[in-house]
């Protein structure tokens, strides 16, 4: 009896475990977005992309991404470093991006705003690894939601 009583204790952890809770892309994609980007996890953190749909390649457009906990709670940029390397329309685009405001990193560089487009996000906050999040920024939801 007492090793069901255990096992049940631990069964019961281990669902309540914070990554029990952790969101796959669809559960993602389905709910609202505080800017109206895609959100990705990487790692511990959630980063909201959100792109120009306008970008046509030929002049710089911005890029920004918000950066939060798996609450939703703002976490500190400053002294942040990062990229965003966008695929669209054959051509490959890589973009520095700086802390901009509390829990923002945002950079500027030419790239075509497509459907198709993907992109990879990297962003080492001060004294951790870097985390990366794959998008699909205009894809679905998101291109009819601009």
């Amino acid at each position: 009896m007492k090793l069901h009583a255990f096992v049940s204790a631990a069964l019961l952890a281990a669902a309540l475990s914070p990554g029990a809770f952790a969101h796959d892309d669809a559960t993602l994609d389905a709910a609202p977005t505080p800017h109206g980007g895609q959100v990705r996890m990487a790692g511990v953190h959630h980063y909201e992309l959100v792109v120009a749909p306008g970008g046509a390649g030929a002049t710089p457009a911005p890029v920004v991404v918000y950066v939060t906990d798996h609450a939703s709670a703002p976490v500190a940029t400053a002294g942040a470093t990062g990229s965003v390397t966008i695929l669209s329309g054959g051509r490959k685009a890589t973009i520095a991006l700086q802390p901009d405001g509390a829990n923002r990193m945002k950079g500027s560089g030419a790239y075509v705003a497509r459907p198709d487009m993907k992109a990879v996000v990297s962003i080492a906050l001060p004294g951790q690894a870097v985390q990366q999040a794959r998008f699909t920024p205009l894809a679905g939801k998101h291109a009819a939601a601009r």
